[in-house]
């Protein structure tokens, strides 16, 4: 259940994108979005999936999820898709790097008020690349007159029987313990995709 919405923004996400059979796709950034894509990615037939991200114990993760990893320097090329959600501008700009002609990045990075520079020189305009924003406060326009919200939720829930998605799951505190949890966590010394919080009254 403390997956949900990230699933469910990673199942309007692959709406918004539509992937195709054999597609090359790269996720670039390894959070719990990323995480979440790449892991249902990792089920389209004859897909390669690749996650990108500069952390390298991120490799760990992308193994249990059944997809590849690189850093952003290594990253596979030649790509029919990517999906950026490191919500960093280094991350769009290889995201761009790394598409074959008329290639699509789908951007589920959420800058707030931020001020990102996209690189739409260079090769953009010639390799007539495509930028598409993803936003999960609507449900995608590719199922808006098929599905609700309702449905869009039950489906992640219906795919969140899958037990590699565990692996985004990375620790476990008790609530009364957060006032020491929470500085690691916010600092990075407690590494952590999803770091689940455990109430009192709820071990049943």
């Amino acid at each position: 259940a403390v997956l949900a919405g990230t699933v469910e923004t990673a199942v309007n996400a692959l709406w918004d994108a539509a992937p195709l059979v054999g597609d090359r796709i790269a996720v670039v950034g390894g959070g719990m979005v990323g995480c979440s894509v790449a892991a249902l990615l990792a089920r389209f037939p004859g897909v390669r999936v690749q996650l990108v991200d500069a952390d390298p114990d991120r490799a760990k993760v992308a193994d249990a999820l059944g997809v590849g990893f690189a850093s952003p320097a290594d990253a596979l090329d030649g790509l029919d898709l990517v999906v950026h959600a490191s919500a960093t501008e280094a991350g769009l700009a290889r995201s761009l790097e790394l598409l074959r002609p008329e290639g699509t990045v789908v951007e589920l990075s959420w800058y707030g008020d931020g001020r990102v520079a996209v690189p739409l020189g260079e090769v953009f305009h010639s390799r007539r690349l495509t930028l598409r924003g993803s936003q999960v406060g609507t449900v995608s326009p590719a199922r808006a007159g098929t599905r609700t919200y309702a449905e869009r939720l039950a489906l992640a829930l219906d795919l969140l029987a899958d037990p590699a998605l565990d692996a985004l799951v990375t620790g476990e505190s008790a609530f009364a313990e957060l006032p020491d949890v929470m500085p690691g966590l916010a600092s990075g010394e407690i590494p952590a995709l999803c770091h689940r919080i455990r109430y009192a009254g709820n071990d049943d």
